[in-house]
Order: C-alpha cells, then sequence, then structure tokens
C-alpha cells in the first residue's frame, strides 16, 4: 500500500532536444504542451504533434519554476511525488524527489572560479528542495483557508490557482515568475507549492468514519532560520510565521479552525555567537510601533480579531521581549486585539504539564467566541471563525505546537458534536484510537515545522504524543538540542543563503564576473586560533598522558599548555560571531539585524 502511494511521475512528460524543452500538460483533457526555447528562454504553446520524435523523453510529475545561476536558466521539476489524500475529492501530493535541468548543453564557457560558484548555487537550491514539507494539488487551492474559499467572487473561481493563491504560502512564487506573465501558460502547467506540513487521516468514533485533517502553511515572507530571521520586517512580515487549519469532514459537511503563529512581531535579533543561547538584542534605532502597526492591521484583516498568547520566559534574556511587546500593545490601543502572556516554562516546571489547563481556561470563553467555520451537507456556510488565537515563543515551535494541539482539540470537541459524530457528554480525549492518530499528527507537524526552522525534530514531542512528559522524551530534548546548536553556529548561514536564493531574495546575475560573495575571504583568526587551541589542549593531554621526571615538571608542562587552550578558547567565545557560518548573499542586509 505504501508503495502504491509513491508515482515516479506519471502526470505529464518532458521531451528535451538540443533546441527547446517540451512539456506535455498535467490535465488530461489538454493537449497543449509547453515549449521552452533554451535558447531565448521564451515559452509558447503548441500541440502533441509538434513534439519532435528524436528528442530525450523522460516522465515528470510537474514544474517547480525556473531560476537563473552562474551558467545560465534551470528548470526545476518534480519528478517524483506521493499521495497524502484526498481534500474534498482533490487529490493532494507531496513533492518527493526533484532535478534541475540546464538549459544550457555544457558549461565549458565557464572560469574555473565560475563553475566552482555554480555548484555552490546547485547545491543551495538542492538543500532547500532537500528540505522536507513541499505539497501541491493541481485542481484545488491548498494556499487559502476554507473560509477564505467560500467568501470569494466568480472571477476569482475563474482565475488559475496560480493567479488566485495567497501568495504567503507560494514558495515557488519566484521560480514561477516568468508564468505569472502567460496566464495560459500557467493554468496547465505551473501550480503553487505550499511548505509545511499536511495530515489526512480517516477516522472513526461511535462507528461513524469522518475525515480529519491538518494543514500547516509556512510564509515565504521573511523566511529562513532560527537565529539569523527573528522579528519582523519592516512591511511587518514575522519570522516563521505559520498559519494551521484543522478541518473535519463528515457527511459532505465541514469544519475548519485556524490559529496562526510568529515571531514577536517587532525589530529584535538574536544572531549566533557560539554560545549556547545568544542574548536577544532589541533594535534601539527602528520605529517598531511602524512595523507592528503594519504587522496587525494585516492580521485583523484577513482573520478578525487578535488573542496574542505570548508564552515566553517571564525572566532573564527572554523578559525583555515579553515587556516590550506588551508595552507596543498597550501603546497602539486597538480593540480588537488582546494580550496574554503565559510563561510556559515557569507554569510547566518540575513536570507539572497539567497546569497547561489554566491557559486554555482562561482564553475558553474567547475561543467560543470567536467559533470556527462550518459549511453543512447543502455547502451553506453556517458559522464563521471570527478570530484567530496568535500563539508565539522565542522560535514558535515547541511551546507554540503544544499550545495550539490543546486549542485545536477543544474546537474539535465541539466541532464532532455538533456534527453527530460525539455523542453529548463524551470527550475526545475518552476516544483512544482517535486521540493516538491526532496526538501524533500534532506531534509530526511540530517535528515539520522544527526541521524547516531550526534544522531538527522538536522538543517536547512526547508530550504531544502521549499527554505527558517522558524522561525519554528529556533525553530526546537534550540530543536535538545539540544538534540544534551545531547547525544554529556553523550551518546555517548556508542555509539562509540557500532560502534567499531560492526565494528571489538574492539573485544571480550571470553577465558579471569577479568576485561573488561566496568567496568572500575569512579573517585569519577563523583558522588560526581553532588550530592553536587544538594543539594545546592535545599538548595538555599528551603531558597527563606522558609524565615528566618529577610532578612539578608534568604539573608545570600542564598548567601552561592548559592555559593557553583557556586563553584561546576564551579569545574564540569573545569573538563568536566572526565563528559561525553567517550568510554570505545577502551579507549586508544581515548585519543590519
Amino acid at each position: 500500500a505504501a508503495a502504491s502511494a509513491f508515482q515516479n511521475a506519471s502526470d505529464a512528460r518532458k521531451h528535451a532536444s538540443p533546441e527547446k524543452f517540451y512539456i506535455e500538460a498535467c490535465d488530461d483533457g489538454s493537449n497543449d504542451v509547453l515549449v521552452i526555447d533554451r535558447v531565448s528562454t521564451e515559452m509558447t504553446l503548441t500541440g502533441i504533434k509538434d513534439i519532435p520524435p528524436s528528442g530525450v523523453t523522460r516522465p515528470i510529475c510537474g514544474i517547480m519554476g525556473t531560476i537563473r545561476l552562474v551558467a545560465g536558466m534551470y528548470l526545476i521539476v518534480i519528478t517524483r511525488k506521493r499521495k497524502v489524500g484526498n481534500l474534498f475529492g482533490h487529490t493532494v501530493w507531496k513533492a518527493v524527489e526533484f532535478d534541475m535541468i540546464s538549459y544550457k548543453k555544457t558549461i565549458l564557457h565557464l572560469t574555473d572560479s565560475q563553475m566552482q560558484d555554480n555548484k555552490t548555487f546547485l547545491s543551495m537550491i538542492n538543500s532547500v528542495l532537500n528540505t522536507d514539507g513541499f505539497y501541491f494539488c493541481t485542481d484545488y487551492d491548498l494556499t487559502h483557508t476554507q473560509q477564505r474559499l467560500a467568501n470569494t467572487s466568480p472571477d476569482f473561481q475563474e482565475m488559475s490557482l496560480l493567479e488566485r493563491a495567497d501568495q504567503r504560502f507560494v514558495w515557488n512564487g519566484y521560480l514561477l515568475r516568468d508564468f505569472f506573465a502567460q496566464p495560459e501558460v500557467s493554468r496547465f502547467f505551473a501550480f503553487p507549492v505550499v511548505h509545511g506540513f499536511i495530515a489526512m487521516k480517516p477516522c472513526c468514533i461511535n462507528g461513524k468514519i469522518f475525515e480529519w485533517i491538518l494543514i500547516s502553511r509556512r510564509s515565504c515572507f521573511r523566511a529562513g532560520v532560527r537565529y539569523y530571521v527573528r522579528g519582523i520586517d519592516s512591511e511587518g512580515h514575522a519570522a516563521n510565521f505559520v498559519e494551521t487549519e484543522q478541518i473535519v469532514q463528515y457527511n459532505n459537511s465541514r469544519a475548519a479552525f485556524v490559529q496562526t503563529r510568529g515571531s514577536m512581531p517587532f525589530f529584535w535579533s538574536q544572531r549566533p555567537n557560539l554560545k549556547y543561547k545568544p542574548k536577544p538584542q532589541i533594535s534601539g534605532t527602528t520605529n517598531h510601533l511602524d512595523g507592528f502597526q503594519r504587522h496587525f492591521d494585516s492580521q485583523v484583516l484577513i482573520y478578525g480579531k487578535q488573542v496574542i498568547l505570548n508564552l515566553v520566559n517571564q525572566k532573564g534574556s527572554e523578559l525583555p521581549l515579553e515587556q516590550a511587546f506588551a508595552k507596543l500593545v498597550n501603546t497602539m490601543e486597538n480593540g480588537m486585539i488582546k494580550y496574554i502572556a503565559f510563561d510556559f516554562h515557569k507554569e510547566c516546571s518540575k513536570m507539572r504539564w497539567h497546569r497547561l489547563q489554566i491557559l486554555v481556561d482562561a482564553v475558553a470563553e474567547m475561543q467560543d467566541e470567536f467559533g470556527y467555520f462550518m459549511l453543512n451537507s447543502d455547502g451553506r456556510v453556517m458559522s464563521e471563525q471570527s478570530g484567530t488565537f496568535r500563539s508565539n515563543c522565542m522560535d514558535c515551535l515547541d511551546r507554540t505546537n503544544v499550545i495550539q494541539s490543546l486549542l485545536a482539540r477543544r474546537s474539535l470537541q465541539s466541532q464532532l458534536q455538533r456534527m453527530g459524530v460525539l455523542h453529548v457528554g463524551q470527550k475526545i480525549e475518552e476516544q483512544a484510537d482517535f486521540e493516538k492518530i491526532y496526538k501524533n499528527a500534532w506531534a509530526d507537524n511540530a517535528n515539520a515545522c522544527a526541521k524547516q526552522y531550526a534544522g531538527t525534530g522538536a522538543l517536547k514531542t512526547d508530550f504531544t504524543r502521549t499527554g505527558k512528559r517522558t524522561q525519554w522524551g528529556l533525553v530526546m530534548d537534550g540530543w536535538n538540542s545539540m544538534i540544534r546548536y551545531y547547525k544554529n553556529n556553523f550551518s546555517d548561514g548556508f542555509r539562509q543563503d540557500s532560502i534567499d536564493l531560492f526565494l528571489g531574495n538574492y539573485t544571480v546575475d550571470e553577465s558579471v564576473e569577479g568576485l561573488t560573495p561566496l568567496r568572500v575571504q575569512k579573517d585569519w583568526k577563523f583558522l588560526t586560533l581553532p588550530i592553536v587551541m587544538l594543539v594545546a589542549f592535545s599538548m595538555c593531554i599528551i603531558c597527563l598522558l606522558l609524565a615528566g621526571d618529577t610532578w612539578t615538571e608534568t604539573l608545570a608542562y600542564v598548567l601552561f599548555w592548559g592555559t593557553a587552550s583557556a586563553v584561546t578558547a576564551a579569545v574564540i567565545l569573545f569573538n563568536g560571531k566572526e565563528f559561525v557560518d553567517a550568510p554570505k548573499l545577502l551579507h549586508q542586509a544581515w548585519s543590519l539585524y
């Protein structure tokens, strides 16, 4: 069954001749063929009869887009996909494998340094493509919530999926920029791809079968990795912004509950510097209120009333951030926005995870007021969601996901009772089979969002999966924290560059020769000091193992080399920012944050 869910590109075929690419439409009812000129890059439509018989043919699942690198244009195609499930009769696919095909037949025209740069850029694009969590549908709009889709005009329905998509969640938007200009091409050949997480589970309670769906859409605005992207940009886009929609369908009626998460929406940073937890810095030169207002104006416009659930620590380095957030909300004096601070770690310390119910109970009345979106079996709107909970912690990952899963369960309880799936007085928590599906899906959602932003699986997923904190869960959290530390300090610069290149924040100009940002030389300290520290530490160990003639001689050598390694380590830590893997492509932009 698992094998049949995978498809090696049976939807379309790509034919290649020396001069052109010919791509058949994914739509079964279309005989159109997309022709891409490999020299001029021009796109035109033709018929199947015009495909040259001599061309090299291979199956593909769809087009991700095109991108210009040092060697020229590349076509990015999806070569393997896996079926996630059916959403109201429409098949949802997860893109599993990709390929990048050069328009140019050779790269011999490049210099050695250009070849090296092109190779690095290719590995950056592949780095993003290999990040799990790309989903698409060829005949349904995955970028919009059920409520947004229900409130659309006939003109909207006539538009292609690409034209009508919510651009916040179209991760291949930049790659498809050439398709936007030709709607007739984009209708059959270009589909929006979302990044995040989708789970679709058939479930059964009381003998009644229903579909339970969880969709997390990551925003491509202010996208990036954990420590290099915090706060907001000048447009009010928040880092690690994710819209999570829980949908349930039973007997053609459906209900949906939407929540959001995103970095604290003012100007702050937390650049890696080799310390386990770098100290957050709030910008002292920027007008926070302007960006803050832009952010919440757009949130209120899209989602209605906002209840902010700020889960950061109310002591230590996180306290100034909590205070700044509270102050900005008070300054704005907007009746549509309510702020609630809940010190997650303090309340749940010493494994007292039952205390999360304090927060759930505190917001219960507001959740009931917001309600949820619901369509009856006739397609008539029965109710709409009038507001959302906007949750955040420092990363908007681990603590945030735990709280969101609890609020979503409370909403689901009401929906299933209203649909007649749950009997009066029954609780979801008592339905063991469904609870297992529910908890595991939310934990998988946490892992997906965490891997995409922080580079590792989420913390605290043992609670999400089992409803209680375990010793093994603490061990796994420690392991994931170690991996996060390494990646955040020594590989996230490359990951940030990869995302900026993929989303078009940085563009390659193949006509410009000479020094690129990739070849920026490191300071002498970067190479010298770690070598000195390693040699000194090694000598210290050798002196301990190979004792001298007297203990005083051994002690003197150990003290000398030990001091040398300690002093060098202190110098490295003091200059920590110079030793981490920092982004290169947008160096000036990142140095401002």
